[in-house]
């Protein structure tokens, strides 16, 4: 990101910015190591230029976003245990790429993105609805069976 600022916030429900705060904070670029310093509550400033930002922050709802000014290569790294390639249970934005990392979990790549979104699950919701779908397909069996051996006697 060719910047000289960066402001930590999420989006409230009317769209106002509300500051987020977020730990282990890093910088990775040409420099060794990247210097910067804390402006305000939830933004960081250093030398113009070109970098890679590492921060930790919290998620809620088993749904992340993250929003741009400008084009982004943006990557987000799902430990092992969620995943998000069910489409009844998760979801990625436009232009997402899937890669299964194996022990490192599910990493998530957009090149050139304005907008990140990811909407991710665990083990357990994705047993229960094969259980929830495994019932509504015993019912439709047990109400179907009746009905087409009435209708093999009319013929």
């Amino acid at each position: 990101m060719d910047a000289e600022r960066f402001e930590f916030h999420e989006i409230g429900m009317l769209g106002e910015r509300i500051p987020l705060q977020v730990s282990d904070v890093a910088l990775s670029g040409d420099c060794n190591p990247c210097e910067f310093e804390q402006s305000g509550n939830a933004a960081i400033t250093f030398q113009r230029g070109n970098y890679t930002l590492f921060f930790q922050g919290p998620v809620r709802d088993n749904h992340f976003v993250a929003t741009f000014e400008s084009p982004r290569r943006v990557s987000v790294l799902l430990p092992p245990g969620l995943d998000v390639r069910n489409p009844a249970l998760g979801m990625i934005s436009q232009g997402g790429i899937v890669t299964d990392s194996g022990v490192e979990g599910i990493i998530v790549t957009w090149n050139s993105t304005r907008t990140a979104e990811v909407r991710f699950y665990d083990e357990g919701r994705e047993n229960l609805l094969y259980i929830f779908a495994n019932f509504w397909i015993i019912i439709a069996v047990v109400l179907l069976v009746p009905f087409l051996l009435t209708w093999k006697r009319r013929e």
